[in-house]
């Protein structure tokens, strides 16, 4: 049995893992789901919200931007009464209004992708955790994230649910380097940098999984990312916290 990350317990889990988490995505409604999730899970276990990924799909128009940005105070109301989500206003709230940010970013940089991707320099961290201790709650680089992202007007941003984000959409590798899915997103890394086809890449990878069942420093005022808060990733706490929040993700 190949070794994963030790969040990575129960069957949604391992799928998502093994398939998709840390493979670094430039496709702007992928990147608004992972958003739109991470920000739902807050205070709740990240399995909840797997177990309700295909719902969150079918409320919310398959993560369609333009088509989430033009729902209504009658969608709010519709989606308060649907099982297949997590029923919580301030969340249904914030996925719309996120996605009205999205299109003002796309106007403004070309790509919500592309936005995201210039906090790296366009080209993943490769982290090397060795230990689920030394993977952070959040960085220098996610608390820029957050403070930009708000001052855009999103909400359910805040700087452990922005680094849950960037581990999630491979702006950040933090698969252990004892994890199996390690090297396959670190070639994946390498080949963002240099460009070379990466959606193709990245599918021909989650094919092989689910059949076998130059590292670049970021912006100069960010590259002493005091990573000060370590906690071991699995489970979540409430949405205002900062440490246990993102216990999840991160580690063999």
């Amino acid at each position: 049995m190949p070794r994963r990350c030790h969040w990575a317990r129960g069957e949604p889990d391992i799928v998502y893992h093994d398939a998709e988490w840390g493979v670094p995505s430039h496709d702007d409604r992928g990147l608004f789901e992972l958003l739109v999730l991470e920000g739902a899970q807050a205070g709740l276990s990240w399995s909840t919200i797997l177990a309700r990924r295909a719902g969150y799909r079918r409320a919310f128009a398959g993560f369609d931007v333009a088509r989430v940005a033009r729902f209504k105070p009658t969608a709010v109301a519709r989606l308060l009464c649907d099982p297949g989500i997590i029923r919580h206003r301030g969340k249904i709230e914030s996925a719309i209004d996120n996605a009205r940010g999205v299109l003002a970013i796309q106007r403004e940089h070309g790509s919500f992708a592309a936005y995201l991707w210039s906090f790296v320099g366009g080209q993943p961290l490769d982290n090397r955790r060795r230990s689920p201790r030394q993977v952070p709650a959040q960085t220098a680089l996610s608390q820029a994230l957050s403070r930009d992202l708000k001052q855009r007007g999103f909400t359910f941003v805040g700087p452990t649910i922005c680094y849950a984000f960037m581990q999630a959409v491979g702006l950040v590798n933090d698969h252990l380097t004892s994890c199996f899915r390690y090297a396959p997103v670190r070639r994946l890394a390498r080949r963002a940098g240099r460009g070379e086809g990466l959606s193709r890449a990245a599918g021909e990878e989650r094919v092989a999984v689910r059949g076998k069942r130059r590292r670049r420093e970021p912006r100069a005022e960010l590259r002493a990312s005091t990573e000060t808060t370590f906690e071991p990733r699995h489970g979540r706490a409430a949405a205002g916290t900062s440490v246990a929040r993102r216990a999840h993700k991160g580690g063999a």
